[in-house]
């Protein structure tokens, strides 16, 4: 049987790998939003807004969005966007990945 899931993982790894796209996007956060943590700090899923995460607010996500079109090329284009895309390291991932795919 086609398993489109082991497919799809194999294909988004033709990128760059997964593990190092994940460091290269918690290596963005701290660098451009000046966090006092280091990359390995910051969990995959690991809220990146509210209390019981990062505690990042709304200046941080428009850095954020910024910084990530001039790191990845990938632009953020409506808040709604923006609520679910930034959430974790793991939200930011997926999306890039998606972006990069429709564009290749």
């Amino acid at each position: 049987m086609f398993d489109q899931t082991r497919d799809l993982r194999q294909n988004r790894g033709s990128f760059m790998g997964e593990t190092d796209l994940r460091t290269r996007i918690k290596e963005m956060l701290v660098k451009s939003l000046m966090l006092q943590v280091t990359p390995d700090q910051i969990g995959d899923d690991l809220p990146l807004f509210g209390a019981n995460g990062l505690g990042l607010d709304s200046i941080d996500a428009l850095e954020l969005v910024v910084s990530m079109e001039k790191t990845f090329g990938v632009g953020v284009p409506s808040s709604e966007v923006a609520g679910k895309a930034l959430q974790t390291v793991n939200t930011i991932h997926d999306y890039i990945l998606e972006k990069q795919s429709a564009a290749a």
